[in-house]
């Protein structure tokens, strides 16, 4: 006779343990697989800084879900507010006005109340001071909408929520991978696992995919993302390769989103071809707002301060995996250079110096030296140096003159010694996966509800397109990782 659960969930990141937690809630046994060994556990959401984007109406709101502020932290910070309001319009904005608005309202306006909730399971938040506030004249600014991240980031939420699941009871099985989902007539009654050759098939009152998106499957990247996407880094865990959507269409699922799309940054150029554990998020190179970047033809070719990091990094690493040879360099001055976050002061990093710019093009492996000073010279001159540079808003220093601008933070480049950063595309997840309804329920091509079937996480279709608001893909997580667990274990607390 087969094992059998009330729930099963078929992932082990921040969306997955969420859904166990909740549907453990309902009263139901659960069953977590991960496919990943103990040590490289918890997918994507291991690899990221754990920053979580949301709606807040001001410090009492921090104070509630961060309690250890400190009266010195409190006075010396501005908070200000992101309402709910705000944090809609900027996915719609991002987005091209193509998120689900019925799900991007449920995302946004239970943000609050699930951060809430995961501090009741063991997870910490507190401000992310060195990436999203700079101090200006004594006081700390947030912007751009993202003020709190857990504690220990990616690999400290998913350590609280593993110790969270594994305290309430629920079994997690590792080095087991998914490979298909059983039915029963009409219904999802459990899944085929496959455990060090050996098969297996465990029953259940219903299921939770919540196993990432296909960002690890170089084939299904170049089939659906386009060619070339098979050059691209994977930042994070080599596990994502799609399996929980393609079992999902095997039985009938729509697919559904931006197929096409997926969430791509500046990343370390000689990066290992999956993410590295020891180095986590270190890889990524986000203080190009403050830099030009320029292409092997020594040309720029975006503008780095078309509005806050948190709205364009997401996109900008399809444009660098587009230039020429797929790399860029990021060039800064010292009038900057204190601004860097701290990803560029590790070791691993592909960086030059030059006293003067001249030194400096001579060391850019891959670029026309004489293209880059006229690049640089071009843009020195564009510079709007009569407008105050600040880097807490978005300051209107741009650049006049020049085809492709600098809206904001247009500094010259003019004081040594000048560094430069080598940087190719870095894709974190894909945007296209399954339908879904509100309660998280799995919908097939007929738009029907597949029995016993939930989904929430990264292999969710129609939540982010062409970009993403910075922290948004945790909380989406998070969100619907609790609405599925909930509405999975109340269906199968009714069919058992």
């Amino acid at each position: 006779m087969s094992p059998s659960y009330d729930v099963i969930v078929v992932g082990a990141g921040n969306a997955a343990l969420c859904a166990a937690l909740a549907a453990r809630e309902t009263g139901s046994s659960v069953l977590v697989l991960e496919r990943a060994p103990y040590e490289e556990r918890g997918g994507n959401s291991t690899y990221t800084a754990g920053a979580m984007r949301v709606a807040y109406r001001g410090v009492d709101d921090i104070k509630e879900l961060s309690p250890d502020l400190t009266d010195e932290e409190l006075a010396s910070t501005d908070f200000g507010t992101y309402t709910e309001e705000q944090f809609f319009d900027d996915m719609a904005r991002v987005t091209e006005n193509r998120t689900d608005p019925d799900l991007t309202d449920i995302i946004v306006k239970r943000s609050f109340e699930t951060l809430r909730w995961m501090r009741t399971k063991g997870v910490k938040f507190l401000p992310i001071y060195g990436r999203q506030a700079f101090k200006v004249e004594g006081k700390f600014k947030f912007w751009g909408g993202l003020t709190l991240e857990t504690w220990g980031g990616g690999p400290g939420l998913v350590d609280a929520l593993t110790k969270a699941a594994l305290d309430a009871g629920i079994e997690i099985r590792y080095e087991t991978a998914a490979t298909a989902l059983l039915t029963d007539d009409a219904r999802v009654s459990g899944v085929r696992v496959k455990r060090h050759g050996v098969t297996e098939e465990i029953s259940a009152g219903a299921v939770v995919l919540a196993c990432g998106g296909f960002q690890a499957n170089s084939e299904w990247r170049t089939r659906y993302l386009g060619p070339g996407w098979d050059l691209a880094k994977v930042r994070g865990s080599r596990f994502n390769m799609g399996d929980g959507i393609k079992m999902a269409l095997e039985i009938g699922a729509m697919p559904w989103g931006h197929w096409s799309g997926a969430h791509a940054v500046g990343w370390e150029l000689n990066a290992p071809t999956f993410g590295d554990l020891a180095v986590g998020d270190g890889f990524q190179k986000h203080s190009y707002p403050f830099s030009i970047m320029v292409n092997a033809k020594g040309e720029r070719f975006v503008d780095e301060g078309a509005d806050f990091r948190n709205y364009t990094y997401a996109k900008y690493g399809r444009e660098i995996l587009a230039q020429p040879g797929h790399f860029a360099w990021q060039i800064f001055d010292q009038k900057t250079t204190h601004l860097q976050r701290d990803e560029y002061r590790i070791r691993e990093v592909t960086k030059v110096t030059g006293k003067t710019l001249e030194e400096l093009a001579g060391k850019l492996d891959g670029v026309d030296a004489e293209a880059f000073l006229r690049t640089v010279a071009e843009y020195n001159a564009a510079v709007q140096k009569d407008v105050p540079f600040n880097p807490n808003v978005k300051d209107g220093r741009g650049t006049t003159g020049l085809a492709l601008p600098k809206s904001n933070w247009a500094n010259t480049i003019d004081e040594g010694p000048f560094e430069a950063y080598a940087i190719t595309c870095g894709i974190t997840f894909t945007f296209g996966g399954l339908r879904i309804t509100e309660e998280a329920q799995v919908v097939n091509a007929d738009q029907e509800v597949i029995p016993g079937l939930y989904a929430c996480g990264e292999l969710v279709g129609g939540i982010f397109y062409h970009n993403y608001p910075g922290g948004s893909g945790l909380t989406n997580g998070s969100v619907f990782g609790r609405i599925a667990g909930t509405s999975a274990g109340a269906a199968a607390q009714t069919s058992a």
